[in-house]
């Protein structure tokens, strides 16, 4: 494998690593209806460089292996970051992105909510959204802070 193939597979390993450990930690506001997924702020990731869809979406399976949820987290919420990212990336402008991700993950896992704990699906898209636009303000915030960094966003953002 040439160097930087392995170099993207190493950084898409480590992005993984990270969702996955960091959501599992914080799982009592990680998981169910009222979520507050404070690793969400690592989609933004994808919103600058389409090279980490793959390290997010595997981060957030790894992650929903652990969920009470079990596959219905695994399948739709793995989906849910899967599109979110997807979008994230084509919008050009990160408030828009931000709130299409929570639109694509309000929707996705208020539905899974809805099939598997037959629980409201409008309230419960309405939460799952509530939670992850507040994440993905603040996940602005902390990448506006990084842009400022011109080397670090060269070397392992944008690249």
């Amino acid at each position: 494998m040439n160097k930087v193939l392995m170099k993207d597979v190493a950084m898409n390993a480590m992005i993984a690593s990270l969702y996955a450990v960091l959501t599992i930690i914080i799982a009592p506001i990680a998981y169910g209806g009222i979520q507050f997924r404070i690793t969400e702020v690592m989609v933004f990731l994808a919103f600058y460089n389409k090279r980490y869809i793959c390290g997010l979406t595997i981060g957030c399976f790894l992650a929903n292996m652990a969920s009470p949820m079990g596959i219905w987290d695994m399948s739709f919420g793995t989906i849910a970051t899967l599109m979110a990212c997807i979008a994230m990336y084509k919008i050009d402008n990160m408030y828009l992105a931000a709130i299409m991700g929570s639109v694509i993950n309000g929707l996705l896992v208020g539905a899974e909510l809805y099939f598997a704990l037959e629980l409201p699906f409008l309230i419960n898209v309405l939460y799952v959204f509530i939670g992850e636009i507040v994440v993905l303000v603040i996940g602005i915030q902390l990448f506006h802070l990084i842009e400022r960094n011109t080397t670090f966003m060269k070397k392992y953002i944008e690249e």
